[in-house]
């Protein structure tokens, strides 16, 4: 049987459960494209995924990885969108095709969703074999860790901006945590409609690099964030809060928005018990959004953005294949700005 790379997880725990070694080859079905991997990415669910996968339905050994850009290496011949040896990025998201949500362009609301890297073998390979209508040309003028880079933070950020909390120029944004791929491609998309986007993190330096990037401020984690807020808004408060922190942020998100306002989250990397706070919720009449990952649609919108220019993805550093331990500690350290790339060779 052929076989190629991959890195896969043996088990549940550190690094030790993550393997570099062949596997089989994917045998792309009817519908499907056989994909070379080019570049892939790192994201906190990948330490998820190593550290536990508590709660996400998976089999090992499993391949890792969400982000992915390559070559088309086999298509149907009937496919007229894709074509052999053309640049393409991968969206992850596996939806049904057949529920209520993917019928109306919401596949992120599938019941039956399946995420490659965590509920099924992800990017993090030779070869890849994908439905066609998950692979999407790559924007000009990218590379493949830059459109691999596109496929899970900055679309994550895209729905949580625009879809889910229509931030208009008007608009004042507090982000949190910034330095993470979500945060970061959510101050550049606030940003790019005129907005004004407070950030904080804990790390000077990070808060000098946002500023660097278009922040209008950049809070100290450790300060009193709504106070802080509330001082740069004349006691307004914010219309948007942008946050995947969860429990820890939470007090402070709600105390720093306008009456009315919204507060998307896509994450609870600090807990997913928070405080509820309903007396403040109803009586200013906030707005509590959640969000995960994008759509087709979403995504071909932020790859069109891509391609004229208006957002390219930070990456903060770029690994090679082999030193997939490495990068995965990169990413544990939470010292990173951007996106974690992995590149792949040529395949053996």
């Amino acid at each position: 049987m052929a076989s190629m790379r991959a890195v896969f997880l043996t088990g549940h725990g550190g690094n030790e459960v993550v393997a570099l070694d062949r596997r089989p080859m994917p045998v792309r079905g009817p519908g499907e494209v056989l994909v070379r991997i080019r570049a892939a990415g790192l994201n906190r669910v990948d330490l998820y995924m190593r550290d536990s996968g508590a709660g996400i339905t998976h089999r090992l050994p499993l391949v890792m990885g969400l982000d992915g850009a390559g070559e088309v290496v086999e298509v149907d011949a009937g496919e007229r969108r894709l074509a052999r040896g053309q640049k393409v990025v991968i969206h992850p998201g596996l939806g049904c095709g057949r529920c209520e949500f993917c019928a109306r362009g919401e596949h992120v609301l599938c019941t039956a969703m399946q995420f490659m890297g965590e509920h099924v073998d992800g990017t993090l390979r030779d070869y890849a074999s994908v439905p066609a209508q998950n692979v999407f040309p790559m924007p000009e003028g990218y590379d493949f860790a830059e459109a691999a880079a596109l496929a899970t933070a900055p679309l994550t950020a895209w729905r949580m901006v625009f879809t889910k909390a229509n931030v208009r120029p008007q608009d004042s944004v507090l982000i949190f945590g910034i330095g993470g791929s979500v945060s970061l491609s959510a101050l550049q998309l606030v940003k790019m409609t005129g907005a004004r986007a407070f950030v904080t993190s804990r790390d000077a330096e990070k808060r000098a690099r946002a500023l660097a990037l278009g922040a209008d401020a950049a809070i100290d984690s450790a300060a009193d964030v709504a106070r802080e807020v509330m001082a740069l808004t004349g006691g307004r408060g914010v219309d948007v809060v942008i946050e995947n922190v969860g429990e820890a942020v939470w007090p402070a998100a709600l105390r720093a928005l306008v009456r009315g306002g919204r507060i998307v989250t896509c994450g609870a990397t600090s807990g997913d018990q928070p405080a509820a706070d309903l007396r403040r919720m109803f009586i200013r009449q906030l707005q509590v959004l959640g969000s995960t990952h994008g759509t087709f649609s979403e995504f071909a919108d932020l790859l069109a953005v891509c391609g004229r220019g208006q957002f390219r993805p930070h990456i903060d550093s770029r690994f090679a294949f082999d030193d997939i331990h490495a990068a995965l500690d990169r990413l544990a350290s939470s010292a990173q700005f951007g996106k974690i790339a992995i590149t792949l060779p040529d395949a053996p």
